[in-house]
């Protein structure tokens, strides 16, 4: 079985660095700041497809220089390693000991990706990841299909662990199962109408899981 994993608010405790960082590049770029509460509901997109939502009637170019802002500022703030969510690491390493293979789907750049894990030492602990500048973005299930037929899994054989509705959206077009989390960018009432199999306000009650028990190191 594998596990797939959104990263931003889900395993990485980054929600509040990327919302200073589009305010930031919204400042720079001299376009209305967007309120928090917008940036976070785009949280999960691909940059492309959340500049329109968050600057509607602007003109292309803008999104453009928005995008170039935007990475310019996330990662002047990007001062270290990335802070983990409270016991992600303990639930990544209790989940391949299971057997379970593990991989990101995440709106992030595979550039910002490879960074962060690389900056985590991380890189080992996934089987594959698909980022949304390689694909289309969320809530297409098309990276989760990519992930799928790079190990060789059908979606009865693998979950979705996310902190949004765009998660969770495209594991249930694909009838995967999925998880959601109740401490990143949408509320646990936002993902129950997704009909996960549970909202979960640890990481680690995700290993408690009675599925994903009975699933252990049988592959």
């Amino acid at each position: 079985m594998i596990i797939i994993f959104d990263w931003d608010g889900t395993l990485c405790d980054s929600v509040e660095q990327i919302v200073a960082a589009m305010q930031e590049a919204a400042y720079d770029c001299r376009l209305p700041i967007p309120e928090a509460a917008a940036v976070r509901h785009i949280i999960g997109l691909s940059l492309p497809n959340a500049m329109p939502i968050l600057f509607p009637g602007q003109p292309p170019a803008a999104w453009d220089r928005m995008r170039e802002a935007y990475s310019r500022c996330y990662i002047a703030r990007d001062q270290g390693p990335a802070r983990l969510h409270e016991g992600a690491l303990a639930t990544l390493e209790r989940l391949r000991d299971s057997g379970f293979e593990l991989a990101v789907a995440t709106g992030k750049s595979r550039r910002g990706l490879d960074r962060v894990l690389l900056g985590l030492g991380l890189e080992k602990y996934f089987d594959s990841t698909r980022c949304a500048d390689e694909t289309r973005s969320k809530p297409d299930p098309l990276m989760l299909r990519q992930i799928l037929a790079e190990r060789g899994k059908t979606s009865e054989l693998a979950l979705m662990v996310g902190d949004s509705e765009y998660d969770l959206a495209m594991a249930r077009q694909l009838n995967m199962a999925a998880v959601g989390v109740s401490f990143g960018v949408h509320s646990p009432e936002q993902l129950a109408q997704h009909q996960p199999r549970a909202v979960i306000d640890r990481l680690l009650d995700l290993c408690e899981l009675p599925e994903l028990l009975a699933q252990a190191s049988t592959g």
